[in-house]
């Protein structure tokens, strides 16, 4: 009998919750962290289009390269996510630091046993393309310096999926949107250096030498920097060490590290094997129709961005969601939570789509115009992009799907069936497929492998929808059984982040205060 009352007070307190709020409220930070990152990646992309058409072929070659090993890093790190939201739905936040730790460390060993060994191999991974000598030099080059400095971004990432899991991401959305600011002027100062741009009006920096792209490269590191600097200040500051004792498990433990592997093996192999696929597409299969081809596939990729990141903001949210209503014992609220994400990130996607179809011209001439091209080299871009972005119009509802359901499963701890279905799905349809294609029907240049492409997305969709409705991720255990006891007595967590526009500065500088202080225990 008592445990049935303790059950029925759970069910108040998760039902005291208004549900679109609390979606909402958990979303839309991760959602503005998501599409801060997407505009400042688009607007470094403009302005290396500035520079020239081949620096934009040699920014998405070299980028998405650099980033295939990162990926499948990154992968794992997601479950950082997991394991702190379902520790905080179980009433037990303070297992939560020793993940955001193994995150770090996990970071660091991966940097130098991966990453930089990797970057020595970038100049005969190129080369064994067949590109021409100036894109060799400048997609190397640029590969090279984001993996040198590869730690700091996974180190963010890794942080940053704590504050996640642990329902405070507004720390994340501040670091976010003042490192991309960071960025956005570094790059503009490294890009154009003391000539500047006259065509925006836009003066330079006197004595400050012109990089190019390799400017956008080393901005993107200082942005990172900086991005990592604000959130790790907050979790070894005096406050939250007072609450969780973040500082306590800083030295390498290998059960958490463990942990990590063990859950985001399957979530690394996932991400990092489509990263690798799409890399394979776009330089390779793509590449095969030239280097307007190629241009016109990565300003495609790039408005694309814009629509997918956000919704990944709203997938993280999703498994955040999950995580801390499984932890809590309420599969039930998890689904419920679950499906009201997936129609915000629907509704999003679904207007991308439009706005992507109607304006698919003017959106691919935007980053041709006025460039030093013949008016019929800017034209083939734009007709080739314009055919692209049909593709993309066509797949995004659909992805919306992937996306959101993908972050769910992640949150309940199924991240094997996923990674399986990712791996067999993504080589089938967007590598094996799209050579198909090309050898089937050449004449259809590179749409042919986008539409095996888009192919991959739909069913990838349908198959997510699929296996997160069914419910066998229900019998996945990830908490000790003395933790999934205490979940049922235990509160579910805080309520959803108060909306002031100001809670993130007063959080982080609350979080520097003096512990001895006299009000430093007050909130």
């Amino acid at each position: 009998m008592a445990d049935r009352q303790a059950q029925l007070q759970v069910d108040s307190r998760a039902r005291g919750v208004r549900p679109l709020w609390e979606v909402w409220a958990i979303a839309w930070p991760i959602v503005v962290t998501m599409t801060s990152y997407t505009v400042m990646q688009f607007v470094d992309k403009l302005m290396v289009a500035q520079v020239g058409p081949l620096q934009v072929a040699a920014q998405g070659n070299g980028g998405i390269w650099a980033f295939a090993p990162i990926g499948f890093i990154l992968g794992a790190l997601t479950v950082v996510n997991t394991y702190v939201s379902q520790n905080l739905g179980a009433g037990t936040p303070g297992n939560g630091p020793k993940y955001a730790w193994a995150a770090m460390w996990l970071s660091v060993g991966a940097w130098v046993l991966l990453l930089l060994p990797w970057a020595a191999c970038l100049p005969w991974l190129f080369s064994s393309m067949g590109h021409g000598d100036e894109l060799l030099r400048l997609e190397t080059g640029y590969g090279q310096i984001l993996l040198l400095g590869a730690v700091l971004l996974l180190a963010s990432r890794g942080l940053n999926h704590y504050f996640f899991g642990l329902h405070r991401p507004r720390i994340v959305t501040l670091a976010a949107i003042v490192g991309n600011i960071v960025n956005g002027v570094a790059n503009y100062v490294l890009i154009f250096g003391s000539e500047g741009f006259p065509a925006w009006g836009l003066p330079g920096v006197p004595g400050v030498p012109a990089m190019g792209l390799f400017g956008a490269a080393v901005g993107t590191i200082i942005g990172t920097a900086v991005e990592l600097a604000i959130p790790l200040a907050v979790f070894l500051g005096p406050k939250m060490h007072r609450e969780l004792g973040s500082r306590r498990p800083w030295r390498i433990q290998l059960s958490p590290i463990r942990d990590v592997i063990k859950l985001g093996w399957p979530a690394a192999v996932q991400f990092g094997n489509e990263i690798v696929c799409w890399s394979i597409f776009m330089s390779v299969l793509v590449g095969m129709f030239g280097e307007a081809h190629m241009t016109a596939g990565w300003i495609a990729l790039g408005y694309m961005h814009l629509s997918f990141m956000p919704a990944i903001g709203f997938s993280v949210a999703v498994s955040s969601l999950v995580g801390k209503y499984i932890g809590a014992g309420q599969p039930d609220i998890a689904v419920a939570r679950a499906r009201l994400g997936l129609a915000l990130a629907v509704v999003y996607m679904s207007i991308c789509g439009l706005l992507f179809f109607v304006f698919r011209h003017q959106l691919i001439g935007f980053f041709v115009a006025g460039k030093d091209l013949s008016p019929e080299r800017a034209q083939e871009i734009i007709t080739i992009g314009g055919k692209l972005m049909i593709c993309a119009a066509v797949f995004q509802t659909v992805d919306a799907f992937g996306i959101t359901y993908t972050g769910a499963l992640r949150g309940a701890g199924d991240t094997v069936w996923p990674g399986i279905v990712t791996i067999i799905f993504s080589w089938l349809f967007i590598v094996a497929g799209g050579w198909l294609m090309i050898v089937t029907w050449p004449q259809l240049g590179s749409i042919g492998p986008w539409i095996a492409a888009s192919a991959y997305i739909i069913i990838y969709g349908i198959t997510m929808s699929w296996r997160f409705e069914t419910g066998r991720w229900r019998s996945i255990k990830l908490l000790e059984p003395r933790a999934r006891d205490a979940a049922q007595v235990a509160p579910i967590g805080p309520g959803p982040p108060a909306t002031d526009p100001d809670a993130a500065v007063r959080d982080l500088a609350e979080s520097m205060v003096d512990p001895t202080a006299p009000d430093s225990a007050t909130e």
